[in-house]
């Protein structure tokens, strides 16, 4: 057990009926889209640290609400490209808009937990804004 690294970022994931493209870079989400958590865990030699190294790694944001992140390749089907902790949340219909502060929190196998936050600037945090998400046209 030592000191974690986190690198992580949002993405707008896949909902029925809501128009993509998905998995792309955002913070501000309507209500009913989903908000992906992409989270890449290293250890103090760099290796990256699977679900073996980890009992769990959780998305909790101000509000009180906690998302597991679970070790997966990606993208999910076909070929993998990549392998990181990801997780998803789809915004309730009657959440209030404005900012949700988020952090990670890693609990090793020992039952330690570490955290990590983004910055603290607006542009970094989960922002539910106020309309409707665009849908797909019907076919």
């Amino acid at each position: 057990a030592g000191k974690l690294f986190f690198e992580g970022d949002l993405v707008k994931g896949p909902e029925k009926g809501h128009a993509g493209p998905f998995c792309v870079l955002q913070n501000q989400f309507f209500r009913t889209q989903r908000v992906v958590w992409r989270v890449r865990v290293l250890d103090s030699d760099h290796k990256q640290v699977d679900e073996k190294g980890l009992k769990s790694l959780v998305a909790q944001l101000s509000d009180g609400t906690k998302v597991t992140l679970a070790f997966k390749s990606h993208p999910p089907k076909g070929k993998p490209s990549d392998y990181f902790w990801s997780g998803s949340w789809v915004i309730p219909e009657g959440h209030p808009t404005g900012t949700l502060t988020y952090k990670v929190i890693a609990t090793d196998n020992q039952g330690k937990n570490q955290e990590w936050e983004p910055f603290k600037m607006h542009p970094s945090q989960l922002t539910v804004i106020a309309g409707n998400a665009p849908m797909e046209k019907a076919k």
